[in-house]
């Protein structure tokens, strides 16, 4: 089966409150649809969201990427030659993850379509289900104290806390959200770059002493700062995981050689698709370093790539998919569902979407 042609659509989802972090404020979802066609009719299915304050895309260069270079590179050739296709896609032009992604997890479903199975299986097929956290936007203490409170009622046990503007009432916001929530549920703490190494020493230092127990700090420092997460690793007791900093396999070897980072967040937007996923967590699973599968806020296709990537492998630490509740519910047949706080895998071949 031959890639014959590919469309392309924008759409966009509103989400059900707004999502706040360090680096943006973001109110309504946007994102490319992307369909390839095999000659025997099949559709292979990806997404990319724009998400300029971390990947520098937008919706605009995203579908130029894949118009212009992505697509003229692919179309044409055997869904059989799945590693040739993948290094056109990645040789396409630099950069562009985002788009990459799109293409990358496209191919991965016609090729899993062509040749029946899920792609959870051609990954390893460890589960048909994966746990996710969701998150507390930055807001006011008492706001995402309230916001904890009702996730944990809907049953969610990992809550991620978004921090990183003002160290001080970054600490009364975890203060908050520990109070309302108890003991029992696991914190995850990400201040998405906005902490100085010496600021997210102390920080972190008081979260531990007030005995607040996060089960990591995501990202403490600016993401080219890699000397900066090292000392924060080397100066806390809590694991620190690396995020905007790991992008490619090249970055996750600088930082496994620096010794930067005791933890990693793959996400398919940032290393350009699950190819490059698959091969950043056999590198950290090497070096005995665990890793997490995140997500922007995207697609129910890009959620259903990303948990099909976590459900697959084997030494997947947890998963962070919690974009499939935080936006109003997609028009479109088959992908992930949520299961209380398990992200369940659809029925069917490649994604088990269209």
């Amino acid at each position: 089966m031959r890639i014959e042609r590919m469309d392309i659509e924008t759409t966009h989802v509103p989400l059900k409150r707004s999502f706040i972090t360090a680096l943006r404020v973001v109110n309504e979802a946007h994102f490319i649809i992307l369909r390839l066609h095999g000659d025997d009719g099949s559709i292979g299915y990806g997404s990319a969201p724009p998400t300029a304050a971390i990947t520098g895309e937008t919706l605009s260069s995203i579908e130029g990427a894949l118009r212009q270079h992505i697509g003229p590179a692919i179309l044409g050739m055997d869904i059989g030659e799945l590693d040739a296709i993948l290094d056109r896609i990645d040789g396409a032009m630099p950069r562009n993850t985002s788009a990459k992604a799109a293409a990358d997890m496209a191919v991965h479903d016609l090729f899993g379509k062509f040749f029946g199975f899920p792609l959870a299986r051609y990954f390893g097929g460890a589960t048909d289900s994966v746990e996710t956290d969701i998150t507390v936007s930055l807001r006011s203490p008492n706001e995402m104290g309230e916001e904890a409170l009702e996730y944990q009622k809907r049953g969610y046990t990992a809550i991620k806390v978004k921090v990183g503007r003002d160290s001080l009432l970054d600490i009364e916001r975890i203060r908050r959200v520990r109070a309302q929530i108890g003991p029992a549920v696991r914190l995850r703490i990400d201040a998405n770059q906005g902490w100085k190494p010496k600021e997210a020493v102390r920080t972190i230092r008081a979260l531990e002493d007030a005995g607040f127990n996060p089960e990591w700090v995501e990202q403490p420092v600016q993401a080219q700062d890699v000397e900066g997460l090292r000392f924060v690793t080397e100066h806390v007791g809590t694991p620190i995981m690396a995020d905007e900093a790991l992008f490619s396999p090249e970055d996750a070897f600088r930082l496994l050689e620096a010794r930067a980072a005791d933890l990693f967040n793959i996400k398919l937007m940032k290393c350009g698709g699950l190819r490059n996923a698959r091969t950043i967590h056999a590198m950290a699973k090497a070096r005995g370093i665990d890793c997490m599968v995140g997500c922007m806020i995207e697609s129910r296709i890009g959620i259903t790539a990303a948990a099909h990537f976590a459900c697959g492998q084997t030494g997947i630490l947890a998963a962070d998919l919690d974009a499939i509740d935080l936006i109003q519910p997609e028009i479109f047949e088959g992908g992930v569902s949520l299961t209380g706080n398990r992200v369940v895998l659809p029925d069917g071949n490649g994604l088990g979407i269209g």
